[in-house]
């Protein structure tokens, strides 16, 4: 699948995410279609459009072996709630004694862009080898960096299409269908975490509610917001400009 399938006729950008679910669905029944997730909000409210939708498709997170105790209850919580989704693990093949061994003690402190290729782009890439088109829980309310994003676009980092549902939604209308559907979700959220990444590297934030989503509490001490996951591979793109 290359950037000219996006050449084709699509979804608007203001329907609303189950709108886009079923079109995705339907339209790319024939593709190789994942949906990965970090057991946030938006993943679980996400992953839950898609059953009601009848889909099948593979839902795949990283465990990048330094998850909150939360964060794996969350995903046993899912899979018996949701047993027509195939819930996959992905992760580095290199153990955190292994990388503590290669690259010295607390690699996420001292460097966490070196950290996150190693324990999230590259598994991510692998996840994604041969898939068609994936599907993310982004929205343009939750940064700077994302404001941009639409519904469906193609992915330069990883040369496919990426679909985003829930693009044009924020925290309160992400809150506001988990608690209509009672889907579950992450009790990190009641507990100041905005949201949720590794341990060492995701703090709580004073003040911070369900209805709000922002990156404060990630990498906390440093200028990163970003793991590396959705860059989009602009970086690529000027290189072979």
């Amino acid at each position: 699948m290359s950037v000219q399938t996006l050449e084709t006729p699509m979804v608007g950008e203001d329907a609303p995410p189950e709108q886009i679910v079923a079109w995705m669905l339907d339209h790319f029944a024939e593709r190789n279609l994942v949906l990965t997730t970090s057991f946030g909000m938006e993943g679980c409210a996400l992953i839950d459009m898609v059953a009601r939708h009848g889909g099948t498709i593979p839902v795949v997170y990283l465990d990048t072996k330094f998850l909150f105790p939360e964060t794996y209850r969350l995903r046993d919580i899912m899979v018996a709630r949701y047993p027509q989704l195939r819930f996959e693990s992905h992760g580095s093949p290199v153990s955190p004694d292994q990388q503590a061994a290669q690259y010295g003690p607390e690699l996420w402190r001292r460097d966490p862009d070196a950290c996150c290729r190693l324990r999230k782009v590259e598994p991510m890439r692998q996840a994604l080898a041969g898939v068609d088109v994936w599907v993310t829980g982004l929205m343009r309310s939750q940064s700077a960096s994302r404001a941009a994003i639409r519904v469906v676009e193609w992915d330069w980092q990883y040369r496919l299409i990426k679909v985003n549902p829930l693009a044009g939604w924020d925290r309160q209308r992400v809150w506001d269908y988990i608690r209509e559907h009672d889907v579950p979700y992450n009790e990190l959220h009641e507990r100041g975490y905005p949201s949720i990444g590794c341990t060492h590297c995701t703090i709580a934030v004073l003040g911070a509610s369900p209805t709000h989503y922002s990156r404060a509490g990630r990498w906390s001490g440093t200028s990163k917001t970003e793991c590396g996951l959705h860059t989009n591979g602009l970086e690529l793109v000027r290189k072979e400009a």
